[in-house]
Formats: C-alpha cells, sequence, structure tokens
C-alpha cells in the first residue's frame, strides 16, 4: 500500500446517501479525505485504487455484507484499519464486527463521537503517522523511507541502498507486473550502461531477505518482469 505524504484517506461504504453524504462532509470538514462507496463491490474497488487509510463500512450493503467485505480484503492482505457502522446492536453482531473490524459503531449516532473515534484508531494503528511520513506497505511487509527501515511482520530487514531502492520501487508499485527495463531506468537510472542481468542478481537478494518467510511477495512474471503482490492474487 502506497502511502504519500497528505491528509489520511477515509472511505465511507453505505448504500444510504443521507447516511454518506453526512459522513463525507463531516470528515471532510474534519480535513480527511473522503471516498464513498455504495455497494461491497465498488468497496473492494476503492480500497485497490483510493488506498484509504480507514474504511467506515456499513453492515448491511446490497450484494454482499459488510463482514465478507472484510474477509475479502483481509483474504488480499489488505491490513486497513475498519470501522463497523450498523443498526445491527446485538451482542452476537458486535462481537463478529470486533473480530473483523477495529471498532463497531451503531445507528443512530453521533458525529462528534465518531470523528472521535476515527481519530484515535487512526492513532493508535499508525495510519496518521503514515500519512505524514511516507510509511509504504503492503501485506505484512512495512518500510519507512524516512528512517531507511524496513519490516516483515514487525521482524527488521536489513538492505543496501540499492536492495532498498528496489524494493521500494515493487512497494510503490505494488501488484503491477514491472518490466526490467522499468526497473533499471528508475532504480538504477537512464545512465545505466551495466549488465542489465543485474536486475535478476538484485531480485534474488531481496528475495533472500524479504521473502524468507510465507507467503513470498516478490514473484517473477516470465517474458514480462516483476511484481510484488501475494500468491494467487489475479
Amino acid at each position: 500500500m502506497t502511502v504519500e505524504t497528505s491528509a489520511a484517506r477515509i472511505l465511507v461504504v453505505d448504500d444510504e446517501p443521507n447516511i454518506a453524504d453526512l459522513l463525507s462532509t463531516a470528515l471532510t470538514f474534519e480535513g480527511y479525505q473522503v471516498g464513498v462507496a455504495a455497494t461491497g463491490a465498488e468497496a473492494l474497488e476503492q480500497v485497490r485504487t483510493f488506498r484509504p487509510h480507514l474504511v467506515m463500512l456499513d453492515v448491511m450493503l446490497p450484494d454482499f455484507d459488510g463482514n465478507e467485505v472484510c474477509r475479502r480484503l483481509r483474504n488480499q492482505g489488505e491490513q486497513v484499519p475498519i470501522v463497523f457502522l450498523t443498526a445491527r446492536d446485538t451482542t452476537q453482531d458486535k462481537v463478529e464486527g470486533l473480530s473483523l473490524g477495529d471498532d463497531y459503531v451503531t445507528k443512530p449516532f453521533s458525529i462528534e463521537e465518531l470523528t472521535a473515534r476515527v481519530g484515535a484508531i487512526l492513532r493508535r494503528t499508525g495510519e496518521l503517522a503514515a500519512a505524514d511520513t511516507s510509511i509504504l506497505q503492503f501485506a505484512d511487509l512495512t518500510m519507512n523511507i524516512d528512517t531507511h527501515e524496513v519490516w516483515r511482520d514487525d521482524l527488521s530487514i536489513e538492505l543496501t541502498a540499492t536492495e532498498f531502492n528496489l524494493l521500494r520501487y515493487l512497494l510503490e508499485n505494488a501488484r503491477r507486473v514491472i518490466s526490467k527495463s522499468e526497473l533499471l531506468d528508475n532504480v538504477w537510472g537512464f545512465e545505466f550502461h551495466g549488465d542489465p542481468n543485474i536486475v535478476e542478481t538484485y531480485i534474488s537478494y531481496l528475495r533472500k531477505k524479504v521473502d524468507d518467510r510465507d507467503p513470498p511477495l516478490i514473484h517473477t512474471i516470465r517474458r514480462v518482469g516483476y511484481t510484488l503482490r501475494l500468491p494467487r492474487e489475479g
């Protein structure tokens, strides 16, 4: 997940236009960038393209429910914090929601309380810091560009400068297949005139350090290039 130095992004998923508009207006007023989706399918697509730092997710959606949206996101390696927003208020509903997401807010709700909870979750999960300090993250792999540190599943990974720059480019283009020539131009520079097979060499170095645990994230697409993604991910 690529996070740039900007206001935190929040995706509101609700099929009731009035509620979606209310939340969008309130969160925009608080300084967040806001995206809106009305179905589970739209929510999955928006997470992929909008890259939110937090998702406010209605449980009752017209195609499949919010719990299923959350399960699919987690299965895809997306660890974005999720706040369930729903009229369901039984203990069982709350327990299920909290087992999948980060908070559970029942309707009707107070806008002031809701925005306070959002801010607290973003601070607790580090997403506000991510919005301000250039953190790159995909699945359990995290890179802090400012401090030049890399972790996988909270374990520190020591990289050389070139390995760091190569991994950074893969993270910035997660899921996209990148050709060898593009990597040479963007990691080694347009003036590089050495052996182009250096890309394979450094991909091998990265695999030994980053993919020494499951699941493997760095993949070779034969005759096309390389990509950072989860196995069997489309």
